[in-house]
């Protein structure tokens, strides 16, 4: 068995599984095959005892795991012992996270298969630890199969936890007791007056659902798992399966309840396998959304990292735009025109208050999700959000102090966050964009900047940089990299030029500096974001996981990497694992190289 992971989307994967001499994608379903009951022709491989069964990949798996989680640990030991023994690829781990570590010692096997998962799902909180636990032990190139939970409102959030394999015995029980599978829930035939799916079982008997035989339902139930789990595929492929996630756990409280778990009790286990760019949109509508890691990650730098231009004397709050990133908005056309026009404008500091997003100073606004998200527009703003964004910009003015601050909001924002300000003035009249409110805002503007010495605009392109470069490194990596360097070029492509050398520029695609050799060069110093490769690796295009020798802790996919050999620098490029991953896996590309030496 070999399992070599293609895509990446949080702890999910499409993966490509090598078994019985075949390729199978994951994630995906193992479909039961005996006399009672045949699988479906859509399914690629299949739990059988048939051994004449050979077009396609078949597993067998004893009957000996389906039993209670809870009895004691020493008559799981035995069983584990047995499967051992019989087949040293697979490996049965009861759902008892006391016993992983026993389950796991001198284990070789590459496929997992968690006994008593029914049971275990049930209990949200135990579910959830039991199932990171467990793929932090085993890592990232291992299989997880979880039987006998699968059916279509699970698979977008057990996919999302990292499991690789569920099965049709779901599919099975539902249809012995008249149910028929949908994303958005279970529904027994009765309850239906008509069929809404146009499956072949469907379509027979789509205006009589209650004639549907058990035969039909399992064929419906079969039709509409395989179609599910090429939806959480296709997600996944898109970097948007969190998006997937947030609407099918709507359809049950147990599966609400196991992503608020994973949200609340495992930050880290997310945070490390989400990239920090995307391409994607975060579609921002349920509660759900606020918690969604990659958010959570960018408050939390922010306030660890970021710090703001050290020229900016007053803090100007701004609302966000329906278009992203703000500054091609109109709105924000408006207001920076208002701003250009005060007099000094290089001593004010933008900031966009938003949803889900927090604070989102105007240096990072080109960056990942702070680029790329929507939110529904009611002009309500529930509690939990209220909250956020309090905590937020308590903390984040103690760590930045203005002289003045202008709040330029809409009244419902201004009610819950004057309290938090010293002395704020206010310029907003009704709507952001009203010529009131504008007029307003330009008039305070030119007469709260005017007692400031003008900063070139030079000076402040440079400090905008440096802000943004602690937030994609940190504080002491920005200064290396900034030493006697000025800014070129126009927002959003500006250029590090020290002396006449290129040491990196801002892509508006990425939203951070992309560095060059020399820019490197720099950063490597610092000690941060590194690859090391073994010193007989020959480095010809990207460099693979198999190369590497050690990878920094903090790497993310997506992030600016330095790829260091002999303790010299050798190449610079964008990470495509987390350096956990470089560090852990034997297969896949670890560095696009964008520069070699």
């Amino acid at each position: 068995m070999q399992f070599n992971i293609k895509i990446r989307d949080g702890p999910a994967r499409i993966g490509e599984f090598l078994f019985d001499n075949r390729k199978i994608v994951t994630p995906n379903i193992l479909f039961l095959d005996t006399e009672r009951f045949k699988a479906t022709n859509l399914a690629d491989v299949l739990i059988t005892n048939n051994e004449l069964l050979k077009d396609k990949p078949t597993l067998k798996i004893p009957n000996h795991f389906f039993y209670p989680k809870d009895i004691p640990k020493e008559l799981h030991l035995p069983l584990i012992k047995q499967y051992k023994k019989e087949n040293k690829e697979y490996c049965i781990i009861p759902g008892n996270e006391d016993i992983i570590n026993q389950a796991l010692k001198n284990n070789t096997a590459s496929f997992f298969i968690v006994a008593n998962t029914g049971q275990l799902f049930r209990q949200p909180k135990k579910f959830v630890d039991f199932i990171v636990t467990l793929r932090e032990k085993i890592g990232y190139q291992k299989t997880l199969y979880l039987p006998s939970v699968g059916d279509p409102t699970r698979f977008a959030l057990l996919a999302y936890l990292g499991v690789d394999f569920f099965d049709s015995t779901t599919a099975i029980i539902a249809a012995r007791n008249n149910k028929l599978f949908f994303t958005d829930g279970n529904y027994k035939k009765d309850e239906l007056d008509e069929l809404p799916c146009s499956c072949p079982s469907c379509e027979k008997w789509k205006n009589n659902p209650s004639n549907l035989r058990f035969s039909d339902i399992l064929k419906h139930n079969y039709f509409t798992m395989v179609n599910e789990i090429k939806q959480v595929r296709n997600y996944i492929k898109n970097s948007n399966l969190r998006t997937l996630v947030e609407i099918r756990v709507k359809s049950n409280p147990n599966l609400t309840a196991i992503l608020r778990n994973l949200d609340q009790s495992h930050y880290s286990f997310l945070e490390k396998r989400t990239p920090v760019t995307s391409k994607t949109r975060i579609i921002a509508t349920s509660k759900e959304s606020l918690s969604r890691p990659e958010i959570k990650r960018f408050q939390k730098r922010v306030m660890d990292r970021y710090r703001k231009p050290k020229s900016s004397k007053v803090l100007l709050l701004l609302p966000c735009s329906a278009k992203k990133p703000y500054s091609f908005s109109k709105s924000h056309h408006m207001f920076r025109e208002k701003i250009l026009s005060s007099g000094t404008s290089s001593v004010v500091h933008e900031m966009v208050i938003t949803s889900p997003m927090g604070l989102v100073p105007r240096e990072l606004e080109l960056i990942y999700p702070a680029s790329s998200y929507d939110i529904p527009v009611t002009g309500v703003w529930d509690e939990d959000e209220k909250k956020m964004i309090k905590e937020l910009l308590t903390s984040y003015l103690k760590l930045n102090k203005y002289d003045r601050v202008i709040v330029h909001l809409p009244k419902e924002i201004v009610y819950f966050i004057k309290g938090l300000l010293d002395k704020p003035i206010i310029t907003c009249v009704n709507s952001p964009t009203s010529k009131e409110s504008l007029d307003k805002l330009s008039k305070v503007l030119k007469e709260t900047v005017k007692s400031y010495k003008l900063v070139k605009a030079q000076v402040r392109a440079l400090e905008d940089i440096a802000s943004l470069l602690s937030y994609q490194f940190s504080k002491e990596t920005s200064e290396e990299l900034l030493k006697n360097c000025v800014i070129r070029g126009n927002y959003p492509y500006q250029k590090i030029i020290y002396e006449k050398t290129q040491l990196g520029m801002i892509t508006e695609s990425r939203g951070f500096i992309s560095l060059t050799i020399d820019g490197a060069n720099r950063i490597a110093k610092s000690n941060n974001y590194w690859v090391k490769i073994y010193d007989d690796f020959k480095l010809k295009g990207s460099v693979f996981s198999p190369g590497v020798k050690d990878a920094d802790e903090n790497i993310r996919v997506g992030d600016e990497v330095v790829v260091i050999r002999n303790n010299k620098l050798c190449a610079v490029g964008v990470a495509q694992m987390n350096g956990e991953e470089m560090r852990n896996m034997s297969h896949g590309e670890a560095v696009k190289v964008r520069h070699r030496v």
